[in-house]
Order: structure tokens, then C-alpha cells, then sequence
């Protein structure tokens, strides 16, 4: 038997490329293209690659350095920046990436100076602000932007999308997109254009498509959540026929004792400037292990075994055992939430496993 290092992450490919391929012929069959969203993953050219094998062929990330390194790591696909370009990024964006998500004049001239350098058309994809009040135009002034890009040498007009169900929590309703649709048919009858997107949403977007008889205008979304942890994001709730555990943590016991529940001594703050406060529950089993928040959303993590997590420091995390047989040396595993998953795949000290 191998042994393999802790903390880590175990990836199931092949789980993930089922994912892949069930939400690819799910929203196929009325008409959508997907976008497979590897911010949750920094752009991981393993995944890339298995996400690419499943029939995939469009990427989203909100880093550039991210879409930089799945081009150069040999990815053939299509790249969308989806998240507004930095000013200071415009060069890279227009070099590693096909199109990118805009909602500001300024940029998209910078985006335009830079593709005429460069000789090359930058494809964009307007965001319309919708209510959950992220990024986005607000519908009142979006006819002149379209206006300055369509006649803006170095830019194409792509598309027009929308995000919903982050910042805010606005769930992506029939009503909300209806109004996309209709805010993209009235744009192309008034400009003369067809929209290569119109981009509805992210993985929030289940319930709406399993519920609507038509998806309108409705042909792109921008799918992370779904694919990685197989769930409808609006409820956390498992999407039938998929997996949640594609992603598998693991951290190893370092220390088993048994203490009282509740600190003892004067309390002050703990390190990471809360006063914590804890009920007195008696002795209790405690095991720690070698991981902490630097490495992972502890709210997010749920443990396998029947035991709690108590909490945790930058590089410890406290369970009640509830008698579970655990020594010194022990490997526990966790199901991942998004935004555990995301930190654990970004830090440095949790190795990268990958299965079968």
C-alpha cells in the first residue's frame, strides 16, 4: 500500500467527469452551453484536463493567472475571464483569454487599445446588474454602452450576462430571466446584432432550468458548484445522479487527550481577534489535527466519522471524539463545502491527490 502525506485533498476524476458530462446533457437538451467554472480549483490542469476529456470545451475563471496557466499547460479550449478585467491586467487578458465579463467603459477601451496592439479582436460579454449587486450595468444605461462597443474597433460584442445568487443571494428566478431575455431580444432588434451569449447565471440556476417550459433567450451558463460537489447551490442539496464526493479531505491526528470542554483562566481574545465562549460540557476526548483555518473553511468541512468539530486555530483543528477509536496518527476525512474546497486547493501545505 502507498502511503500518502496529510493534509490532503483526494480528487476523483472520473466522479468529476461524470458530473461533467450528466450537467452537459442536461442543459444541452434545451439548448444551453456550459461553461466549466475552475476558479474553485486555481485553474487545476488535471481537472482541466479530465473536465476537457468529458466533452467540455469552455472554461470560466476569475484569474487570469489562472486561464494563463491552463493555456500554456496545454488546455485546447475556449477561456472567458469572468470576472471584470483589472485595468492593470488588460494586456494578459486579451493575450490568454477569448472573451471577458465587462461592466465598465474604461476598461473596455483598454481592452480595445490593446487588442488593436496586439492585432487581434477581443470578444466581451456585457454584465447587467439584475439585483444581487455585484458586477453589473444597470439596465437604464445599457443602451448607450452597447452603443460605444459595437462601433469600438478591437471589440466584439459577444453577449450580455448577468450574475445572480452570490453577492446578494437574489435567486435566479423565471421572472429574472425573463427580463434577461427580453433586455437581450430588445437589444438585438434595436442594434441589428445577434448575441453569441446570453449568459443566465451559474450553478444557482438548477431550480429555474428543471422548472421553466422555455428558457427564452437563455443559451450559456457559467457551471463551477454543480460539477465539482454535485449540488444545487441554492439549497446545498445533492442534484440527482450526481456526486458530492468527488473531493475528499484528510487530516491526520497529532495529539489525543482527554481536557475539560471549557477553557480555564481569564479570556481574552483568541487568534483571530474574536472573545470565544464555550459551554461546560465536562471531560471530554479531544483529538487534534494537523490543519487549521490557513488551510481550510472549517464551517465548511464535515467530518465521516461521528465526531464534532470544535473549532480551530491557523494550523490545529479541535474535535470531540464522542469515544470514537482514534490514536495518535489517525486519518480522518471530511466532505468539502465550496468554499473549504476552494482554500484547501489554494494552500501550499495540503497535498493534491488524484484518483484512480
Amino acid at each position: 500500500m502507498i502511503e500518502m502525506s496529510a493534509p490532503r485533498v483526494e480528487i476523483n476524476l472520473d466522479k468529476l467527469i461524470h458530473n461533467a458530462r450528466k450537467l452537459t446533457i442536461l442543459y444541452g437538451s434545451k439548448g444551453i452551453q456550459i461553461t466549466a467554472v475552475t476558479k474553485g480549483v486555481c485553474g487545476n490542469l488535471r481537472i482541466a484536463n479530465a473536465l476537457l476529456n468529458s466533452g467540455i470545451h469552455s472554461f470560466g475563471d476569475s484569474h487570469i493567472t489562472n486561464i494563463q496557466k491552463m493555456r500554456e499547460g496545454g488546455i485546447n479550449a475556449q477561456f472567458i475571464l469572468i470576472r471584470s478585467p483589472m485595468p492593470s491586467e488588460v494586456e494578459q487578458v486579451v493575450k490568454f483569454a477569448d472573451v471577458s465579463f465587462n461592466s465598465e467603459m474604461s476598461v473596455i477601451k483598454l481592452l480595445a487599445d490593446q487588442a488593436n496592439k496586439h492585432g487581434i479582436t477581443h470578444r466581451i460579454i456585457l454584465m447587467i446588474e439584475l439585483g444581487d449587486l455585484r458586477e453589473g450595468i444597470l439596465p437604464s444605461d445599457l443602451e448607450f454602452v452597447v452603443k460605444e462597443a459595437i462601433d469600438m474597433q478591437g471589440i466584439k460584442l459577444a453577449g450580455i450576462g448577468t450574475n445572480l445568487a452570490c453577492f446578494g443571494g437574489v435567486k435566479p428566478t423565471e421572472a429574472k430571466m425573463r427580463e434577461l431575455s427580453t433586455i437581450a431580444c430588445n437589444l438585438q432588434r434595436q442594434f441589428g446584432i445577434n448575441f453569441e451569449f446570453v449568459s443566465g447565471g451559474n450553478s444557482a440556476n438548477f431550480q429555474w432550468f428543471v422548472s421553466t417550459p422555455d428558457v427564452g433567450l437563455i443559451n450559456h451558463l457559467r457551471i463551477g458548484e454543480a460539477v465539482l460537489l454535485g449540488c444545487d447551490t441554492l439549497t446545498r442539496k445533492q442534484i440527482p445522479g450526481l456526486y458530492t464526493d468527488a473531493f475528499t479531505l484528510v487530516a491526520e491526528v497529532i495529539e489525543l487527550k482527554t481536557k475539560p470542554s471549557k477553557p480555564y483562566g481569564e479570556i481574552a481574545q483568541d487568534a483571530f481577534s474574536h472573545i470565544p465562549s464555550f459551554k461546560d460540557e465536562g471531560n471530554m476526548h479531544r483529538a487534534i489535527l494537523a490543519i487549521g483555518k490557513q488551510d481550510v473553511d472549517i464551517l465548511a468541512i464535515i467530518p465521516r466519522r461521528n465526531v464534532n468539530v470544535l473549532g480551530a486555530t491557523s494550523d490545529h483543528l479541535i474535535l470531540d471524539t464522542k469515544g470514537q477509536n482514534l490514536e495518535v496518527g489517525t486519518e480522518v476525512q471530511f466532505d468539502v463545502g465550496y468554499s473549504a474546497l476552494l482554500r484547501a486547493m489554494m494552500s501550499p501545505y495540503v497535498e493534491k491527490v488524484y484518483l484512480p
